[in-house]
């Protein structure tokens, strides 16, 4: 009767023993497991700190002017005194045509590559002009190029030109994309417009040509 008592206290031992060894197991997991988070959330705060925020890009397509006419207008409405080209002859090549953008965004934006209606359209750096008259959009810009005008010159009445080496367009800027047409254009027919930047974001819009829109 005594051995068989022995052994029930063995066993009983033995079941109060093992909850407390699992739940030291289970401890000690925990604190390994939160010591491999906190170590990888220290890494991973550390990268961000280095790499800087995350750029989000906001760029607005807010208008256009696709007329078929003698003078196009900037985004601010104003009349810029470069000839879109012989009026009422069709959207031929080497004629002009604008869209108005906004960077509604926190950082510059650079376009990298410009589509209207397929076509790709380069980008003119300005060497040094300030102004886009008569003279210069014939030595700027050639078919299938743009540039970037950023407002109208008071005296002149020329567009005033974006002089940056790359296609930028600044925190909270709005400018017209001013382009020299390199294929014709049907007026009255839809011309997706598509802006890829630098960081790869893409945005597009539609332009109606013959019309304006802005």
């Amino acid at each position: 009767m005594t051995h068989k008592l022995s052994i029930e206290r063995k066993l009983t031992a033995r079941k109060a023993v093992a909850p407390v060894i699992a739940t030291l197991l289970l401890v000690a997991i925990a604190v390994v497991g939160g010591s491999i988070v906190f170590v990888f959330s220290q890494g991973f705060f550390s990268s961000a700190q280095i790499s800087g925020t995350p750029q989000i890009e906001s760029l607005e397509i807010n208008g256009y002017d696709a007329r078929d006419v003698a003078t196009l207008n900037l985004h601010s409405g104003e009349a810029t005194g470069v000839l879109d080209g012989a009026a009422n002859d069709g959207l031929v090549p080497t004629e002009r045509l604008m869209v108005y953008v906004q960077n509604q965004g926190v950082s510059k934006v650079t376009l990298t590559e410009v589509r209207l209606a397929g076509s790709v359209y380069t980008y003119a750096n300005s060497g040094g002009a300030t102004l886009l008259d008569d003279f210069s959009v014939t030595t700027l810009i050639d078919r299938g190029g743009f540039v970037i005008a950023t407002g109208i010159d008071a005296t002149s009445s020329d567009a005033e030109l974006s002089t940056a080496q790359n296609a930028e367009i600044e925190p909270g800027q709005t400018a017209t994309i001013v382009l020299e047409l390199d294929e014709t254009l049907k007026e009255g027919r839809d011309a997706q417009i598509k802006l890829t930047t630098a960081n790869g974001a893409v945005f597009v819009g539609t332009v109606v040509a013959g019309q304006q829109s802005g």
